[in-house]
């Protein structure tokens, strides 16, 4: 059982930044894939950026450019930079670990951006 928290949410302007962080209940290096993914109500949790375990990222083409994804094997940790946010970033951000043929969430952290 993977435990994911997730902090680093909140409210911020239409072209500002915000880091959110994801800690591990174990090694990250343990875990196959992990990445990022956020839901609006109403409608499906999409994928925004992953990261696999030898450090090949991949990303949403609505946020390619803006947000970087990162790890951190020493504290267990990943990592997702959001820059130039705009409203339609708007959205609960998941945490997302996938070991073996299980996948794993966290509870999720709250992103607005204001216009």
């Amino acid at each position: 059982q993977v435990q994911l928290v997730e902090s680093g949410g909140g409210l911020v302007q239409a072209g500002g930044s915000l880091r959110l962080s994801c800690a591990a209940s174990e090694a990250i290096f343990r875990i196959d894939a992990m990445g990022w993914y956020r839901q609006v109500p109403g409608n499906e949790r999409e994928l925004v950026a992953g990261i696999t375990r030898g450090g090949g990222t991949n990303y949403a083409d609505s946020v390619k450019g803006r947000f970087n994804i990162s790890r951190d094997n020493a504290n267990d940790r990943i990592y997702l930079q959001m820059n130039s946010l705009k409203p339609e970033d708007t959205a609960i951000y998941y945490c997302n670990a996938k070991k073996y043929s299980r996948v794993y969430w966290g509870q999720g952290t709250q992103v607005t951006v204001s216009s």
